[in-house]
Parts: C-alpha cells; structure tokens; sequence
C-alpha cells in the first residue's frame, strides 16, 4: 500500500505520482501505454486498447479538493480518442479515477464547462473545465475508471 498522505506531496509530486497511477491503471487492463518525456502538445501518455487497436491520447489531471480543473483549447481538441484521466486524492484512501472523453464538452454542463475568456479585460487563454463540487459529484459517476474499462470490453 503506498503512502496516502496526498497533503505532504507539493502539486509537482502529487501530478508525477497521477501520471504513473494512470498508466498503471491503463496497463493493468491490458492496454499498451507509450509515453514520451515531453508533454508539450497537453498528451501525457498514449493508450492502445488491446480489444480493437485503437489509441487513445491521455491528458491526467491530479486534485485533491473539490475544485476547477481545466485543459486549455490549445492544449485539447475534442476528438473521440482524446481521454482526460481525471484523479480525485483524499488523504488515507487511494484516488477516486474517471476516464473523460473529450467530446463531453461538445454539451457542457453544470460540470464540464467551456470559457472562452474573449471579454474586454480577460487574458486567460480559453479552455475547457471541470467544475468540481459537492453538488457536480455525481455527476461524474458515469465516468468512473472500472465502467469506462468494463464498458471498453464489450465494443
């Protein structure tokens, strides 16, 4: 059992540690997981599902609270094989995981959400985001690791 004491790790420790969590769990379902040591077009590791030889592009992103999450434009293009593996720490348990397809953002929602930031005054590049509260929890129930896997199997 690892070290759980998610607060100890600095931001850069706890998205390292997501990083190799993911691809452990990519792998552990039989997919083939390539990465490459430079994350500059927002891809941390390139999936191959064994069942039908598809690649997916997997951009992880790490939190320990309730919170925002986001992945700027640049950075994703909604496509059906473009995943966001999405890791929620609490201290003393392992992470709660959720597989994202990139195309939920085609119909945003209280949860996943798009702002443009194209008003006077605002600099942000635009995005795409995850509005993480206790109202939109479930809200990512669908998207929990073992049905995307389950689910992954029977197409």
């Amino acid at each position: 059992m690892p070290n759980t004491k998610w607060s100890e790790l600095s931001h850069l420790q706890l998205g390292r540690y997501a990083e190799y969590y993911a691809k452990m769990e990519f792998a552990s379902y039989g997919y083939d997981v390539y990465t490459s040591e430079v994350d500059d077009h927002g891809v941390d590791f390139v999936a191959r599902n064994p069942m039908d030889g598809q690649y997916y592009e997997v951009q992880v992103k790490a939190v320990r609270n309730l919170d925002y999450v986001y992945i700027r434009k640049d950075k994703m293009v909604l496509s059906p094989t473009r995943l966001v593996y999405l890791l929620l720490f609490s201290d003393g348990a392992l992470p709660d995981c959720y597989v994202i397809p990139s195309q939920v953002w085609n119909h945003c929602s209280a949860l996943f959400v798009e702002r443009n930031y194209d008003k006077p005054g605002q600099k942000s590049a635009p995005e795409w985001g995850i509005n993480l509260s206790k109202k939109n929890l479930p809200l990512l129930d669908p998207y929990k690791e073992a049905s995307y896997f389950h689910d992954a199997k029977l197409r």
